[in-house]
Order: C-alpha cells, then structure tokens, then sequence
C-alpha cells in the first residue's frame, strides 16, 4: 500500500470508490521512481494517465460528470438561438435542438478522442459561432415577424411558423457546413501552425472577452423577467463555484476493502452550474403550485412561473433519432459563410490553447504538430456534421471539462469516451431534453450573467502573457476592445448605412461589422502585427512558453498521439508519410542498453522536479 497522502482540497472521490490508493503509471525515470518528487507534483499526481483505462463503472460515473459539466455551456447555445430563429414560443422545436446538440457533440467528441488530437477532451457547441449567427439573424431580412413575439398568436403546428423558423435554421446549416471546410484545410493541410505564428494574446483577448460582452443583451433579456429569480440564480452558482467548492460531502459507498463506508466528493466544485439551475428551478417550482407567481401573462414575474410549458413533456417523444437534413435542405449565403468564418478562426485559436491545458493535466506531453494539426482538421469535420445535423451551431473543445481534469486528477481518454456515448444516447431520448425547456426564462437569464462573465475574464485573462506597462499593449487592447463594442452597436442602428451598391457585399459587411468579436479580433491583429514591438513584449514568448512547457510527470508522444488500430505503425514505413501533416512521422528505434548501465539522464530528473505554472485556457472554466 502506498504512503498516506495529505489532501490538497481537491481529492478524487473516485479513489475511494477504488478502495485503494493508485497512481498512474509512467515509464521509467518519469514515475518518481529514483527521483525526488516535490510537493506540488506528488500533490498533482494523476490517478489515471491519459492511455490508463478505469474499471467500467468508473469510467460510466466520471463520464457524467463530464457531460454534466458541460451541461451549461451546451443547454445555453441552443436556448439563445431559439430567439433569433423564431422559437420562444416553440417549446418543442427547442426540445429537439436540444437534442440534436446534444447528439452531435457525442459524436464528434468520440471522433476526435479516437482519431483526433487523441488528448480526454470533450466536445460540444461554441460560442464563437454564436455571435456571427446572431449577427446574420439579426439582418433585415431574418428579423422575426411581429406575430411570433406573440404566444397567442403562433400556432406551432402551422406550415407558415413552420417554414419561418426553418428557413433561418437552413441558411445557418448552410453557413456553418461551408466555413468548417477552411477549418478542416487549416487543420489538416498544417496551416495552422504558420496561422498561429501571428496570433498572440492581445489577439486572443479582445476576440474571447468580446463574445461574452456582445451577449449582454441575451442575458439582461432573460434575467429582466424576473431580476429577484435570477439574482437567486447568479448567487446559488456563484456560492457553490466559489465560497463552497473546497466543502466535500459525504456520500455512502462500497468497496471490497472497506465494505460500506463513507467517501467524500467536492460536489460544488464539480457541479456548481446544474446545482444552482435545479435549486432555482425547485424554488420556482414551489412559487407555483403556490401560487405566489402571477397567473397573468401581462404581470411582472410571469415568466417564472414552471407550469408554462408543461405540455411539452406530453408532446415530446420518448426516443427520437436526429439525422442530417431533418430541417430540409440547406441553403447558403455569402454574408452568413464570412460571418461564420470569423467564429472558425476564434474556435480553432481556442482549441489549440486548450490541447496543450489538457496535456498538462492529463499526464501527457504537450501534444506534437501532427497531433494539433489532426485535432484542428477534425474538429472542422465535427463543425460540417453539426451544420448537416442542424444544430445551428459548430462545435470545439471545452475548456470546462479541460479545468475537471484538474479536480477529479482522472486523465483517461476512456472516461471522455464514455462521456461521447452518454451524450449521444442523452440526444436520443426526447424527453431528457423536454424537461430541459421547462426551466423558467429567469433562472437562464441569472446562468447567463455568470456563464457570459467568466468568458468575458477568460478573454482579459490572457493579457497575463503581455507587458501591460507597455502604453503600446494598453493602446491595442483598449482600443479594440472599443472598437468591438462601437461600431457594431451603430451599424445594427443604422443597418442602411452599409450601401455599396452591390447587395451580396453589403450582407457580407452587415454581418461582419455587427460581430463584435471579428471587429474587435482584427483591431487587435493588425495592430499587434504592425506596430513595432518585441516578441516578450507581446507576450508571443510567454505563452508560447506556457504551453509547450512540459509537464512534472508524462508518458511517450507516441504513446498517446499516435494514430489508433496500430495505423502509424503500419505507415511508418512509408516514405511518403513525412510530407503528411497530419500523421506522426517515423521514430528511429531507440538503442538498446545494458539493463546493468546506469545511463542517468540529468534531464529527465530535472524535469521531473520542475514547479507546475498556473495553466490559463482559453475559454469558461466555472
């Protein structure tokens, strides 16, 4: 039995479930065998590395925590879609976007885990392709009539509402089915790395901060039905996130070695997001049946009342199979690819930052060129099957479940590949994502100010990286922050003032002016490229720094990025395989040693004692 280990607050409940105390096992020289490991890394060693496998039941316990992890972040893409599309009155159209996202982010968190960067890091909908659809919708000829404002007004079973809300989901599966191509030749062509050769953080941060600001509205919209509800929400999350997260709570459990007893699992750290909802939503529950919410649609506090859309559940379908196409045939604009366009190069910057956070974590080295390069191409190949499914949105990496590695010390691909299997199953059973709908409008709104606020600090988080006593860094960073916010809020006032004579160009401009995040992202790229300024003071040095260092304890490259099924070492024999961008390259036979020589690489022992930096990832981390 190994040592007795202090707890550092974040203990893995799951090491309890085991029964006993394990550690991941490394090659020789990496497992702390012969080497004195310091505290931080013995704190921070990992259960299970990234190519271990858990028992079953593990597997199945920590892959809902992961999908319940990204819950929030999945839940809210569709919800705020349904605005722009014409389905707020559409209880059961949202019921089935639900579902399709759900489904699709299954999908393609299975395909990147088995064929793509090969890194335990789920997939699920983007915001950055939030802004430019929201933006596209918002055009003249998207607005929503008048009439499906109105409840009493839309009748959902009619072909004409029906052809309204379809339409404007066709032109977005269309957009986003085109705009994942440049991310699937970026990615797999290798562009990416000469792409990100002039993206730093005064790039990074203006176009992450910008997304959650430019959904202010979204939120203040929502909460405004009922601020005393959502204040309710926003605290129950903030508490449980922050003031309660180092609280462990017991739980019975059962293991071999110690029968029944009590283990302790840091729920609120885990779940602050879904605890905060169902609370919230117990809460408006019990207002109801008592009736201490008003009846009345014209009163303040309506909205949060939980019987509204009651007869959903009856209408939803126990078990519904989404496919692509299930909206009709696509259609595709001009304006709407260069918009979503703007959201692919954000989403594939964000990814790559989060390959190298969830390295670290997981145990494995920061992830090779072939690796990001197959990571990038697949995750545009998941943003065409979400465009074809119809979800309305793309999908990237989740730097939530990125930040759960950390708290559960539970690297294993295997568990994010149970995860993709929950939530593919999740998106076939309708009546999941039935009761979903049913949370009142103002305990989505109190999730909003807290989900969009961190994206929001997780954007200005990066500026870590740069000089920010340099006048010329605050100028970029303020300015296009600025600018961000400015020049779209005039052109959606003034959406005439964009006449170019040509109409195709000025949908395309539309679009793109009146996506905060593109405007303020190229202010803060061309900028930062063409006024003079040293790399370590743009902060290109430093976080290039962060996230190639390795981390304390790892496996072998190959071992954790090679192509599955034995593919690479069927290929590595193939000369042509170097000019491949995507596929690990040859590896020369290391040399055989005496099993009695003591070859003693002071390297290895020097990175094995390094101190572990904080890891920022670029996205929502609650």
């Amino acid at each position: 039995m190994a040592p007795e280990k202090e707890s550092n607050g974040l203990d893995n409940y799951a090491f309890s479930i085991e029964g006993v105390e394990r550690f991941c096992e490394l090659p020789d020289g990496k497992d702390g065998q012969g080497v004195v490991l310091s505290e931080t890394d013995r704190k921070r060693r990992l259960v299970y590395c990234v190519t271990d496998v858990p028992p079953w039941y593990l597997c199945i316990i920590l892959g809902i925590q992961h999908c319940l992890t990204a819950f929030g972040g999945i839940l809210a893409i569709p919800l705020i879609l349904s605005q722009g599309l014409c389905l707020q009155h559409d209880s059961l159209t949202q019921s089935h976007l639900i579902s399709t996202i759900f489904f699709v982010s299954g999908i393609c968190t299975l395909l990147q885990v088995t064929f793509g960067v090969r890194l335990p890091i789920l997939q699920g909908g983007t915001f950055t392709f939030l802004a430019p659809s929201m933006a596209m919708l918002s055009m003249p000829e998207w607005k929503c009539p008048a009439w499906t404002q109105n409840a009493s007004l839309v009748n959902t079973s009619s072909p004409i509402f029906i052809e309204v809300w379809q339409s404007r989901i066709r032109e977005l599966q269309g957009s986003i089915m085109v705009a994942s191509c440049l991310q699937i030749i970026v990615g797999f062509s290798g562009l990416i790395g000469l792409f990100m050769r002039f993206i730093g953080p005064l790039t990074i941060a203006p176009t992450i901060s910008l997304i959650g600001l430019s959904l202010f509205d979204s939120a203040g919209m929502n909460a405004g039905n009922h601020w005393g509800i959502s204040a309710m929400t926003t605290v129950l999350i903030v508490a449980f996130s922050q003031y309660l997260r180092h609280i462990a709570i017991p739980f019975p459990t059962y293991s071999k070695a110690k029968k029944f007893h009590t283990s302790r699992m840091y729920i609120f750290q885990i779940l602050p997001v879904l605890l905060g909802i169902t609370l919230s939503w117990l809460i408006c529950y019990l207002l109801t049946i008592y009736d201490v919410l008003p009846s009345d649609p014209e009163q303040y506090g309506h909205l949060a009342r939980t019987d509204l859309k009651g007869d959903v559940m009856g209408q939803a379908p126990w078990f519904r199979f989404p496919y692509p196409g299930q909206w009709g045939l696509p259609t595709v604009s001009l304006a709407g690819v260069f918009g979503i366009m703007a959201g692919v190069v954000s989403s594939m910057v964000e990814s790559v930052g989060d390959y190298h956070a969830c390295a670290r974590l997981s145990g494995a080295p920061p992830p090779p060129k072939h690796a990001i390069n197959r990571g990038v191409g697949m995750e545009g190949i998941g943003c065409l099957l979400a465009g074809a499914w119809g979800t309305g949105n793309g999908t990237t990496s989740y730097s939530e479940n990125v930040g759960a590695l950390g708290i559960t010390r539970v690297g294993s691909r295997m568990v994010i590949v149970a995860g993709g299997f929950l939530m593919v199953i999740m998106g076939i059973f309708g009546k999941v994502a039935a009761i979903f709908t049913t949370i009142p409008t103002p305990v989505i709104g109190g999730m909003f100010l807290v989900m969009f606020g961190v994206i929001s600090a997780a954007g200005v988080a990066n500026l870590q990286y740069a000089d920010m006593n340099s006048s010329r860094n605050i100028f970029i960073f303020g300015f296009s922050m600025f600018s961000g916010l400015v020049i779209p809020n005039w052109i959606i006032k003034h959406p005439a003032s964009i006449a170019t004579g040509v109409i195709e160009l000025d949908q395309v401009l539309g679009v793109l002016l009146t996506t905060s995040m593109f405007v303020g992202g190229f202010f803060g790229f061309v900028l930062d490229n063409t006024i003079p300024g040293s790399k370590n003071e743009r902060g290109i040095v430093a976080w290039k720094e962060a996230h190639d260092e390795d981390s304390g304890e790892t496996l072998e490259s190959g071992e954790v990025y090679d192509l599955p099924f034995g593919l690479s070492t069927r290929f590595s024999t193939s000369s042509w395989i170097r000019y491949v961008p995507f596929c690990p390259s040859a590896r020369p036979t290391p040399p055989q040693e005496h099993p009695l020589e003591d070859t003693g690489s002071p390297q290895t022992k020097e990175e094995v004692g390094t101190s572990d930096p904080t890891v920022i990832s670029i996205g929502v981390a609650l």
